[in-house]
């Protein structure tokens, strides 16, 4: 049995492959929020932005491909665990508790998961997979002017922020990060750092469809 397999027939591995690809993850969705931040500051320091991503070229492209890869085993390695513990038990349990990640968030997280996936297929329709004509700015400025468009992007990013709630509390515990003085508020920490991801892309949104000269 090759490496891989020994890791995936472990819950222990299964469940360090996930908290590999969710850092990873998560560090381009920090990334990715400072730099779509830029719009806030105007055109030229948003289209300054872009102009840096494209410069780095091949690199680029390798780090789309990295991302590819965390972001597909993340996907399968949820799927994988999530009808795992739908046949170890079948009927939920009657009373849940709050304590331990056993949130909202974490009893969602299939499902937050899931529409983020069928939000970025929407994303990358809108910004990579088409014929652009317009400059990434008016692109932008167009996508999140279009009301409908700005209600399913604000559901997206939301989803966002609630499944990085719950995601963040999960990788401390799956590398060992708890300790008794602080483990008690680690999850309300979480939930505060997933919820301002998310309100500050809601932000951009807002910003774009309210602010007719944004990004102008």
């Amino acid at each position: 049995m090759g490496r891989t397999s020994r890791t995936l027939s472990s819950s222990l591995g299964r469940k360090m492959l996930m908290a590999a690809s969710g850092s990873f993850l998560s560090l381009f969705i920090l990334v990715h929020l400072a730099g779509n931040s830029s719009a806030l500051l105007g055109r030229t320091t948003f289209l300054a932005y872009v102009d840096y991503l494209h410069s780095l070229g091949v690199l680029l492209h390798f780090f789309e491909i990295l991302l590819l890869t965390a972001f597909c085993t993340h996907v399968f390695l949820a799927l994988l665990l999530f009808f795992e513990n739908r046949k170890a038990r079948p009927e939920p349990y009657a009373v849940v508790k709050s304590s331990g990640g056993a949130t909202l968030a974490g009893q969602t997280m299939i499902y937050s998961g899931t529409v983020i996936l069928l939000f970025l297929v929407l994303h990358l329709q809108n910004f990579l997979f088409i014929d652009r004509e317009l400059p990434v700015a008016d692109l932008l400025r167009t996508v999140l002017g279009n009301p409908a468009l700005a209600v399913i992007y604000l559901i997206g990013t939301l989803a966002v922020g609630l499944h990085l709630s719950h995601g963040l509390w999960s990788l401390c515990q799956t590398l060992g990060l708890e300790h008794p003085k602080y483990t008690s508020t680690l999850d309300k920490k979480a939930a505060l750092l997933g919820l301002a991801i998310g309100l500050f892309f809601a932000l951009i949104i807002v910003v774009a469809l309210f602010y007719p000269g944004f990004l102008l």
